[in-house]
């Protein structure tokens, strides 16, 4: 039987692994990002903050002993590498890269609120303040990509009825 203490540790390595392929994924969006900006900064933005999110995340699995998953990691980022070449093939790239981020980072607040509450449980009060830092970026990560969703829709279909290469990055 798995202990609460045990469970936390895997969670915060599966965690450690999504920021890993979080900064995959971002990376390869950035640098085909062309013609919006404010996109492309904001990504580059999240893309410091999810280096400094893995290593909070670090620092609690060393402060428990224990490290990351090597496997779990490069998995994440082998994931993300086929995500950012499957987005080179797509007409609507933009688009289907602000999805899958939008996606991506709320499946990352719901990580954080379930490592959160797992902190909590065993008495782990610096991975739950680590996790609450996470998490508040998360949060207002996704609350950006929300109230641009619409802006983005809209110069991109303007766009592709001009020029479709540079409507789709």
């Amino acid at each position: 039987m798995t202990d609460s203490k045990e469970r936390l540790t895997q969670w915060l390595r599966d965690a450690h692994a999504m920021e890993e392929q979080a900064e995959t994924m971002l990376s390869g969006q950035i640098e085909r990002l062309e013609n919006y900006p404010e996109l492309r900064d904001r990504m580059t933005l999240h893309l410091e903050e999810t280096r400094q999110q893995a290593k909070r995340l670090e620092q609690c699995l060393d402060r428990m002993g224990e490290g990351s998953s090597t496997l779990k990691d490069a998995g994440g980022k082998l994931i993300a590498m086929g995500q950012s070449i499957s987005g080179l093939v797509a007409g609507d790239e933009v688009m289907k890269g602000s999805l899958a981020s939008y996606t991506f980072e709320h499946m990352e607040i719901a990580s954080y609120k379930m490592l959160i509450a797992a902190a909590g449980e065993v008495g782990d009060s610096e991975t739950q303040s680590a996790c609450k830092a996470n998490l508040r970026e998360e949060e207002a990560m996704a609350e950006w990509l929300e109230s641009k969703l619409g802006t983005v829709t809209s110069e991109f279909l303007r766009r592709e009825e001009r020029d479709s290469d540079a409507a789709k990055r």
